[in-house]
Order: C-alpha cells, then sequence, then structure tokens
C-alpha cells in the first residue's frame, strides 16, 4: 500500500511538473509567437516602406525619363529647324549657359544670354523682362530649361517668347533656373 501511495504522490508530483512544464513551454510558444508576430509586422513595415520607396523612384524616374525625352525632342526639333532654316517654332529644351550678355534696353528691355545644346547648337535667349522676372544670379554654366518660340540665325538660333502673353494670343512660354519658374 505505500508502494501505491508512494506512486500515486509521484504520479501527483510528475502532474504538476508536467502541467508547470506545460505552462512553462506554452509561454515559451506565446513568447516566440509575439516575437514573430513583431518581427513579421516590422518586416511587413519594412517592406511597405521599401515598396514605396521604390515607387517613388519609378515616378521620379518616369519623370526624369520625360524631361529627358522632352529635353531630346526639343533637341531633334531645333537641329531640323536650324538645318532647314526655319523660324516661329515652338520648342521645350534646356542648355548650359556659354556667356551672359548685357540687357537690351532698346524698345522692350530683355535679358539676353547665349546657352550651349547637348547637340552642339548654341541659342540666344532673348527673355523679356518687361513681362517676366529677369532671373537672378545666373552665372555662366548653369542650366537654363526653356519653352519659348526658336528663330534661325546663322549663329544658331535665337529662343524668344519665353514669357506669357498678356493679349493671349501667343503661346505663353517659361523658362527654369535652379528649380524656380520665369514666365
Amino acid at each position: 500500500m505505500a508502494n501505491k501511495t508512494n506512486l500515486s504522490i509521484g504520479a501527483a508530483i510528475i502532474v504538476i511538473i508536467a502541467a508547470y512544464l506545460g505552462i512553462d513551454l506554452n509561454q515559451d510558444k506565446n513568447t516566440t509567437a509575439i516575437v514573430h508576430s513583431e518581427n513579421t509586422q516590422s518586416e511587413s513595415k519594412d517592406d511597405q516602406a521599401s515598396a514605396q520607396q521604390a515607387q517613388i523612384n519609378s515616378h521620379n524616374t518616369h519623370v526624369d525619363n520625360t524631361q529627358n525625352s522632352q529635353n531630346q525632342q526639343g533637341l531633334e526639333v531645333i537641329q531640323k529647324s536650324f538645318e532647314r532654316k526655319l523660324s516661329n517654332v515652338q520648342v521645350q529644351s534646356s542648355g548650359k549657359v556659354k556667356a551672359i550678355l548685357r540687357d537690351d534696353n532698346e524698345g522692350s528691355r530683355h535679358q539676353k544670354f547665349i546657352l550651349l545644346l547637348d547637340n552642339g547648337l548654341t541659342v540666344l535667349v532673348a527673355h523679356n523682362i518687361d513681362l517676366a522676372p529677369r532671373i537672378e544670379q545666373l552665372q555662366k554654366g548653369d542650366t537654363v530649361e526653356f519653352f519659348g518660340e526658336y528663330e534661325y540665325s546663322e549663329q544658331g538660333g535665337v529662343i524668344h517668347w519665353t514669357h506669357h502673353d498678356p493679349q493671349g494670343h501667343h503661346i505663353s512660354g517659361w523658362l527654369k533656373h535652379q528649380g524656380k519658374s520665369y514666365s
């Protein structure tokens, strides 16, 4: 009988230990599950951030590609217009400032500078500063984007109408320098 009692006490102790170990094991499993859940949420947030950054990069690449495409198309139009001696051609492109000239103050005042285009041509920009703000702080080597009208000249051409038309008869043009628009 003592053996049965000892066995019962032993079994009770084993059940208590098993129950204790079972609870401890479940707590470890719960802790592991919580840590795994937090890691998964963290990875999910990282994945979301990565996806958002990829979307931003894709948008920026699209914008850059669109701008490069417009610039390239503008360069081709200017090149063909120069070769064919055409004028009154609306163009959009960009170039680097090769020279800054004195303002033309006869009649309508114009800020004047020469741009070197990526296709090797140079164009004189005649920007009407009676109708649009002048580009302050313009320096040799700066990049200037433009949307205006190309006029043929033997030196490469002239870009004008880089401003709004107060009468609304002509397409409004613009210049962009260091992120600021001038129209």
